[in-house]
């Protein structure tokens, strides 16, 4: 499921987004041994890299709270 909530990984001084209690977004690293260079295949979901190297990915989802955060998708 992905919201309309995006948090950028990169500063950009023209986004504003404050967070609020009951808000939940996801941290979705990616790591790769090759290339950064990707491109999406037909099922418009699946994203690989172009030269085809090994890659990792997974994610956290989380929810803002009054008094700060939780990671949801611990065990």
């Amino acid at each position: 499921f992905h919201g309309g909530l995006v948090v950028l990984h990169y500063d950009e001084p023209s986004v504003h987004i404050p967070l609020e209690p009951g808000m939940t977004f996801t941290i979705e690293p990616m790591i790769t041994i090759g290339s950064s260079e990707n491109e999406r295949w037909d099922d418009n979901w699946t994203v690989v890299t172009k030269d085809r190297s090994r890659t990792a990915q997974f994610e956290h989802t989380v929810l803002v709270t009054a008094d700060g955060s939780e990671i949801l998708t611990l065990p």
